[in-house]
């Protein structure tokens, strides 16, 4: 498994040859760029940015500068890359200025995205999609577990885990979220309509009325209730009537134990359902629900590899402990 690297300044571990890439200060050094020399980051996890936000930086720059500088690596042949600020300089171009301050600063590959995500995270500048986005790629570029992706970017292992569930919502409610339409907490909600056109038909519905994300969250079980009822029931279902009630419950459970719990009652019983992300996220809600049963899931989970591992084992040969030529 792959660490995720930490530290502020790192060696440049590019393949270039020496030749290619000309020798640059140990750690980072500041200096004006050409703006035309700093190319963006390609695996900037930002997408969106806010056009008055950035009319007003460029206002900003025309009057007083650039106050703080961008922060770039260095390529070679006179070329830069951007790791944090393209904002600033975006503004910049649009401002008409032809240099720029920067903080040129050896930065690895791998650590492009990392960098520019902490940014964004540190200025809350990410919207919800952007953000799960950044988590899927850093889960795959590092090999790592929910865990330790939210050790080192400074987030709770369950914030992260359902920041990633909402990339599982249809595109259409996806593009929603990201252009701010929709709160992430309506998208948390929509989650649990596992039909595409109820779920897009629903997000529509929530922009048309202006519904909160309780009266999403009612709707929902509502929606649940309805389709778990047998056909030939026709009165009301005892979940229909205390919706409201269910709905605070299910609410109070998922902030309790930080993930989705739903709460259905139907006619002849009713059933809770708690999601888990993984078996990591499974072994915390047990420590609350029930902390003994923890260590014999676990017991159970090194059972199972021992088996497999012994399976997968070559028997012994006949002559094993044999002394040959």
């Amino acid at each position: 498994m792959t660490g995720i690297p930490s530290g502020d300044v790192s060696r440049e571990t590019s393949p270039r040859s020496a030749d290619e890439l000309p020798p640059s200060p140990v750690g980072a050094h500041f200096a004006e760029l050409p703006l035309d020399s700093i190319s963006p980051n390609p695996r900037q996890p930002r997408e969106i940015f806010d056009e008055d936000a950035l009319a007003e930086l460029v206002t900003s720059i025309k009057e007083v500068g650039l106050l703080q500088p961008v922060v770039v690596r260095q390529l070679g042949n006179g070329r830069y890359e951007l790791i944090m600020g393209e904002r600033r300089w975006r503004a910049c171009r649009e401002a008409g200025l032809d240099a720029i301050p920067a903080i040129v600063r050896a930065t690895e590959d791998e650590k492009l995205l990392l960098d520019a995500l902490l940014e964004n995270l540190h200025r809350a500048q990410l919207n919800p999609l952007e953000e799960a986005a950044a988590y899927d790629q850093l889960l795959q570029d590092f090999n790592c577990t929910h865990d330790q992706l939210a050790d080192r970017i400074g987030r709770s292992r369950p914030q992260v885990s359902n920041t990633l569930r909402l990339l599982k919502l249809t595109p259409a409610v996806q593009r929603r979220v990201a252009a701010g339409v929709l709160t992430a907490g309506h998208a948390r909600a929509l989650l649990s309509v596992e039909d595409a056109e109820e779920q897009e038909r629903l997000a529509l519905r929530i922009v048309a009325e202006g519904l909160s994300v309780r009266s999403v969250e009612e709707v929902v079980t509502l929606m649940g209730s309805r389709q778990a009822a047998p056909a030939r029931s026709k009165g009301p279902r005892a979940g229909s009537r205390l919706s409201p009630a269910l709905s605070e419950l299910s609410t109070r459970l998922s902030d309790r134990f930080e993930t989705r719990v739903k709460v259905d009652l139907g006619q002849k019983k009713g059933k809770i359902v708690v999601e888990f992300a993984s078996m990591d996220d499974l072994q915390r809600i047990l420590q609350s629900l029930a902390p003994e049963e923890g260590p014999v899931l676990r017991s159970a989970e090194t059972k199972d590899a021992e088996g497999s591992g012994e399976s997968n084992a070559a028997s012994p040969a006949d002559g094993e402990g044999r002394e040959t030529d």
